[in-house]
């Protein structure tokens, strides 16, 4: 009998980020603008990129990459077992997915598109026009490959599954269908393709955020899921908190995102913990994934309205601190009444504040609601 390797702490996924030998960018909650981040040659799929790794993904197991497909170029066909979504961040092109020997499926993206591939499809990914295109990919790689130990597995599996052709050569169409779910009524648009998510129709949701918009939507039957919200100039999110694995992606506007461990409570500057808030600026192609149980909220302080689209797994969103089998997403129940979310009139003072002061530099004004 052969002895058993010694166990080590270095996961699979590390390898294969190893292994492709691309920069990797690693952060505790965001990233500025993607574009901007160093992007070296990608040997395997022909074009260049970057790996990006935050401390809410490395614990949900997500993996998250950028890439530049070159001017009038394309990618390597590739097939994997993990899931990916594409988000668009610059450029257009078409896409061409099949499996196996069916017929190849084939749609036009730009930028603002979102679409995700099935598990083991191939897929080929073409820019249509005479300057690179770059794209931000969420993908299941690193759960998948941590669980099966075999990364040349992931790439080289025959297995057909049967999610590509459930809708004919339709798959990648809007189904139009939406449906209004949850304790607190959210529409969920069910589509495998979002021509253009800074666009979108979105629906009236006012939990979070006074004179917000939401739409939810579902993308597979376990991943992606995800959102696309929108909000006026001069007013924030209310903070709140859930498990890791979302991962939100700027569409429009600009602003700041602030996050602190919920176990400081939801008064940290009150209560002397101020250094320990985190502060990430963002604007269109920044992204911030808050690690498990972090407050968080985003803040607007631009002169028009701010959309972000988010993705996140099965759950709504994923891990703990995130569902109770009778309230529903505790992320909208009142902190007061055992829930994670902090009303507006419950806050730290010191929130409302800096952000007043922020827009008064700018000239804009605070259009947040009053409260006693």
């Amino acid at each position: 009998m052969q002895a058993r390797g010694r166990h080590t702490n270095t996961f699979v996924y590390d390898r294969f980020l190893e292994r492709e030998g691309l920069p990797v960018h690693r952060a505790v909650i965001g990233v500025d603008d993607l574009t901007k981040l160093p992007r070296g040659p990608w040997g395997r799929t022909g074009g260049s990129g970057t790996f990006v790794q935050l401390d809410g993904t490395f614990q949900s197991q997500r993996g998250i990459y950028v890439a530049e497909i070159p001017a009038a170029g394309q990618l390597a066909p590739e097939k994997h077992l993990y899931e990916e979504e594409i988000f668009v961040l610059e450029g257009q092109g078409v896409a061409e997915v099949w499996q196996g020997s069916g017929p190849k499926l084939s749609f036009e993206w730009g930028q603002g598109s979102v679409f995700a591939f099935p598990r083991n499809t191939s897929h080929c990914l073409y820019n249509g026009a005479n300057r690179p295109a770059i794209f931000m990919a969420v993908t299941t790689a690193p759960e998948v490959m941590n669980s099966l130990k075999e990364i040349d597995f992931v790439f080289n599996c025959d297995h057909t599954f049967g999610d590509l052709y459930a809708a004919g050569d339709q798959y990648f169409s809007d189904s139009g269908v939406r449906t209004t779910e949850g304790s607190y009524q959210g529409v969920i648009w069910t589509t495998n393709f979002i021509p253009d998510s800074r666009k979108a129709l979105l629906d009236d949701l006012e939990r979070k955020v006074s004179g917000g918009q939401l739409t939810g939507y579902r993308m597979g039957a376990e991943f992606p899921h995800g959102h696309i919200s929108q909000w006026p100039a001069g007013r924030y999110h209310k903070a709140h908190y859930h498990g890791p694995g979302a991962i939100l992606l700027g569409l429009d506007g600009e602003g700041y995102v602030l996050a602190w461990p919920s176990a400081l409570g939801p008064h940290p500057y009150q209560d002397g913990h101020g250094d320990e808030v985190r502060k990430v600026n963002w604007s269109a192609n920044s992204i911030y994934s808050p690690p498990n149980a972090y407050f968080h909220q985003h803040l607007n302080t631009g002169a028009g309205p701010a959309k972000h689209v988010a993705v996140y797994g099965a759950k709504l969103p994923m891990g703990v601190y995130a569902l109770d089998d009778g309230e529903g997403f505790v992320g909208y129940v009142s902190y007061r009444d055992g829930g994670t979310l902090i009303e507006y009139e419950d806050e730290d003072p010191q929130i409302r504040r800096d952000f007043e002061a922020e827009l008064s530099q700018k000239g804009i004004q605070c259009a947040m609601p009053a409260f006693a």
